[in-house]
This record gives structure tokens, sequence and C-alpha cells, in this order.
């Protein structure tokens, strides 16, 4: 359970560092220039997701809860709607006239779904840590930033690629996940 959580807590820390201590990313900047700096924080997150892998596998699951198998529906539609944000964070689109951090949001629906799904300790330490983390983040970049400035829509065909492109991830990550988590989505 140790490595699991380390490598949340590096994953969050350095995640957060841009939000919460500026100075210690100026620094950081300072002493190590823009490729250095990207560098370092790259490597700190492979080492968090190396961490949260090894603690993954090394826990031996408990269970905390029974998820009801009447959430399966519910979690499946909030995964497709954490996809699409997750593909608006990179396009523009509508969405994020109404969602100021779609990539968080998305991430934080995400957690939220597999928690539906998985009452183990390593499922609640994992997916809930990176739905708490995806929240303390837009919290703390909404402190930072002030203002919601909203960019204009763009045209309905737009939106009509980005909903192309989340439909192709999902399939993909439907088709991967039996290989990535062992577990069938359907």
């Amino acid at each position: 359970m140790g490595l699991l959580l380390l490598g949340l807590l590096l994953f969050a820390g350095v995640h957060l560092v841009p939000s919460l201590a500026p100075s210690l990313k100026a620094s950081w900047l300072g002493r190590f220039g823009e490729g250095g700096y990207k560098g370092s924080f790259s490597l700190l997150l492979l080492a968090s997701f190396a961490l949260m892998i090894g603690g993954w596998r090394s826990i031996t699951p408990s269970s905390l809860y029974l998820p009801p198998d009447s959430m399966h529906l519910v979690a499946l539609a909030i995964m497709a709607l954490a996809f699409v944000l997750l593909v608006v964070s990179n396009r523009n689109s509508r969405l994020r006239r109404l969602v100021r951090h779609p990539q968080l949001t998305g991430v934080a629906l995400w957690g939220l779904a597999h928690l539906l799904l998985n009452g183990d300790n390593r499922s609640v330490l994992l997916f809930g840590g990176l739905c708490v983390w995806a929240i303390v983040e837009i919290l703390a970049i909404n402190r930072r930033d002030g203002v919601w400035i909203k960019t204009d829509a763009p045209a309905w065909s737009a939106e009509l690629v980005t909903l192309v492109i989340a439909a192709l991830v999902i399939a993909v990550t439907v088709a991967v996940h039996p290989w990535l988590s062992g577990m069938p989505v359907f």
C-alpha cells in the first residue's frame, strides 16, 4: 500500500507545484532552464507511475464495499463523458465554455466511475486519490488564474470531429482495458 500511496503523492505533488508553489516552480526553472524543468517534471511523473503500478500489483485486494451491479451502466456513461472531456481538453469545443478544466474534470469523473465499479482497498486508494487530486488541482488553478475568460464557440463541424475522436479513444480503451487491467469493460 505504501508504494501506491507514495506514487500518488509524488504524482499529485509534482502537478500541484505550478498552482500551489509558483516560487518553487520559478526556482526550478531558474536552476534548470525550461528544458531541464520539463525533463525533471517528466522523470518525476514517470517515477510516480512506476510506483503506482508497482504498488498496485503488490497489493492483495481486500473488499471495503460491494458496488451494486446497477451502477455498471451509470459508471460506463460517466466514463464516456470523461473521455469526451479528455478529448475536449486538447480541442476547441463548446464544452470548454461549460467546463473550465475539461481534462481535470474528466480525470475526476474517471475516478468516480471506477469507484462505482470497484470497492477494494487498492482501487479506492488509486481512483479515489486521483479523483481528489483532480478536484484539488481545479480549485488551486482557479485560485491562481482568477476570472475565467471563455473562448468563442467553434463551428458545429469541429464538435462532430471531437465526438468522432472521443468515440475512437473509447473504442481503443475498451479493446486494451482487459490487457491493461485484467478486467473487461463489458
